[in-house]
């Protein structure tokens, strides 16, 4: 739970350092002889401890997979391959983030990501640690759905793997969904207090 939370709190507070055009600080690409797939970026708490690329040999349906993983038996935080993107032509809409994903020895936990910003300010996010990737698997296709407010500025989506392992993503599907299909993560600000009684 702890782990969880502290890479909730890297999001929150990543992210804010995070401009139009930049990221910076803890967000900033690492270094490396592995090479992001082109519009994505390797990022996140320890961003040098992980390793990123485009692996031909793991494939799936024909399509060749990106793929995220430890360099380091004690990464001393987390990883993320990302992208982000103007809210534009999603304004006012839900918005789903799918792809499959293949884990090995994940001691940790993985999981697809999405934040919607308003500005500097998060405003619905979903990292999936509620419903985290384990130990190895095999390929499996995972959803995370979040509603884009009208004001929204920008979207950020991609795949984080926290402490040893490694993680591949393939068939990845960004669209603008139906108000019958749920949300998989809550507005990051309430507008109010919530549930101050514990009755839920």
């Amino acid at each position: 739970m702890r782990s969880h939370l502290r890479i909730t709190m890297w999001f929150v507070l990543g992210f804010m350092l995070m401009g139009s055009c930049a990221l910076t600080g803890v967000f900033a690409q690492s270094a490396g002889a592995d090479k992001a797939p082109a519009g994505w970026l390797l990022a996140g708490s320890k961003p040098g401890n992980y390793k990123t690329g485009v692996d031909s040999q793991m494939a799936y349906e024909g399509g060749p997979s990106a793929y995220l993983a430890a360099r380091v038996p004690d990464t001393g935080g987390f990883g993320t391959l990302m992208q982000y993107f103007s809210a534009g032509q999603y304004a006012g809409k839900r918005v789903r983030l799918r792809a499959r994903v293949r884990s090995e020895n994940v001691s940790e936990w993985a999981g697809l990501w999405m934040r919607v910003d308003k500005g500097s300010a998060s405003i619905a996010f979903d990292n999936m640690e509620s419903r985290a990737i384990k130990g190895s698997t095999g390929w499996t296709s995972y959803d995370v759905v979040l509603d884009v407010p009208k004001d929204a500025t920008n979207v950020s989506i991609g795949v984080l793997l926290t402490g040893p392992g490694e993680v591949w993503m393939n068939g990845v599907k960004f669209e603008a969904v139906g108000q019958d299909v749920p949300v998989t993560g809550a507005p990051s600000e309430a507008s109010g207090p919530v549930n101050l009684d514990f009755q839920k």
